[in-house]
């Protein structure tokens, strides 16, 4: 998606969400929601701040860090930890899961609605109360495997 097609609701929506949360709306926070908004990725604050940098050389990566993590606080997006290596951002908030590419570290979105209503283990209420479900499925993505077939004819 372009940042051009970042919709009129969904600017206003994130003016309103920051003016509850009495955080001003700068232009940089702007700038990145929208890049955010744009991406059809799960970018990394780094990537952030690499397509960023081209259009607001001034920018910082730490102001990126710290605009990511108040959208994460503000429900503006979901930060995801993965594979205890890095950390990337989704804009996508319907329930879902991801497959992340072990070879070249991709990460796609997995709809499992038949896991997402499916009646919990008994042990689960003894350790607590489940808020969320999140898998992660880790392995060789088609892309990749593709491209491993092509290599070995």
């Amino acid at each position: 998606m372009d940042t051009a097609t970042i919709t009129k609701q969904q600017i206003e929506q994130l003016r309103q969400l920051c003016a509850e949360a009495g955080i001003k709306l700068t232009h940089q926070r702007l700038e990145i929601f929208k890049e955010l908004m744009a991406a059809d990725d799960h970018p990394s604050a780094e990537s952030i701040y690499t397509r960023l940098h081209k259009k607001l050389p001034t920018i910082a990566l730490d102001t990126v860090y710290r605009t990511l993590a108040t959208f994460d606080e503000l429900g503006l997006v979901k930060k995801l930890h993965i594979m205890n290596e890095r950390t990337l951002f989704d804009t996508n908030l319907s329930i879902h899961h991801h497959f992340i590419c072990s070879h070249c570290k991709k990460v796609e979105d997995i709809y499992w609605q038949g896991f997402d209503n499916c009646s919990l283990p008994e042990e689960v209420e003894s350790v607590g109360v489940v808020e969320s479900r999140h898998l992660e499925f880790h392995g060789v993505c088609r892309s990749c495997l593709d491209g491993a077939a092509d290599k070995e004819k």
